[in-house]
């Protein structure tokens, strides 16, 4: 089974709340409120949701639109509409290309960077991870699993240790080693916000001494099963760190698969990886076409 595939059998639940107007034919108020309890039921966000419906209806009408398979599919054009403009493909052009990971613990933040590195790996990259998440029990030893499994390189220092002075000499350590690829991992304790300000301002200022593009790239893991609770995360750490991309995990059985689009178009930050399992193959490039046929299907599909 391909990707998109899988991605289509994790987003059964969320396809289904949304082909709940099926069968719907006159498009009268009743039906612009079933698609807009499908969508929020989906966890697009109330006001995404409002916003798509009163979009689709203008569509509706300007297109003389009178069959539901037609204005379904008005609907799915203009989400991915929406989320092209989020589509996001890194342009690598400094060596070492430096990417911060940030996000809060139990999201599948160390396992992202395992796959990420694992596809940087096979694309003949060299890749460097440091272990700046010092706080977690097990994190760096977790991390160390990672680097041996993707024979990368890895820096760590002991349990404990300053994530800022980690962050430093593992970009050393890329610099000395004509690394392609250093990849940060980070703390996640979001239940003292003021610590883990401090802590990740303090890693980008290090990092930044002699290079202010460094990091090229600060990236957001989120778990797309939490839903509305992701979206508050993505506005903290947006406001701790400017986020250039976000990966999206835990698509293989969401019903909130409408989380991806509230986040990325509230804050405007483009989407770039989604995974749906834990093999170290289940992360892929976001894809807006793709991801809104899996989300949606067609109205035959329950």
């Amino acid at each position: 089974m391909g990707f998109f595939d899988r991605l289509k059998l994790g987003l059964q639940k969320t396809r289904a709340q949304i082909v709940s107007i099926v069968g719907i034919s006159k498009f009268d108020d009743a039906f612009y409120d079933s698609v807009e309890e499908a969508l929020i039921a989906a966890d697009i966000g109330l006001d995404r949701s409002v916003d798509l419906v009163a979009r689709l209806k203008r569509e509706i009408r300007s297109r003389g639109v009178n069959q539901a398979p037609v204005a379904y599919s008005l609907l799915k054009e203009l989400l991915v509409a929406d989320l092209t403009a989020l589509e996001y493909k890194p342009v690598i052009s400094a060596s070492p290309h430096v990417i911060l990971v940030v996000g809060v613990n139990g999201v599948g933040k160390t396992t992202t960077i395992g796959k990420l590195c694992h596809a940087y790996r096979q694309q003949g990259k060299k890749v460097i991870l440091g272990a700046a998440d010092t706080f977690r029990a097990g994190a760096i030893e977790q991390l160390k699993i990672w680097a041996d499994r993707t024979d990368a390189d890895f820096i760590s220092q002991q349990s404990g240790s300053d994530p800022a002075s980690v962050a430093y000499d593992a970009l050393a350590a890329a610099q000395a080693r004509g690394s392609d690829i250093l990849i940060l991992d980070t703390a996640g304790r979001l239940h003292n916000k003021v610590n883990l300000m401090n802590e990740l301002e303090k890693i980008v200022r290090v990092l930044r001494r002699d290079d202010a593009t460094i990091p090229h790239e600060i990236l957001l893991v989120i778990d797309s099963t939490t839903g509305q609770n992701a979206l508050v995360q993505a506005r903290v750490f947006n406001e701790i760190v400017k986020l250039t991309g976000l990966v999206i995990t835990k698509l293989d059985g969401t019903s909130k698969g409408g989380i991806v689009v509230s986040i990325a178009r509230e804050l405007m930050i483009p989407i770039r990886k989604i995974g749906i399992g834990e093999a170290i193959e289940d992360l892929d490039d976001f894809s807006a076409s793709a991801y809104v046929e899996a989300m949606f299907g067609n109205l035959s599909e329950s």
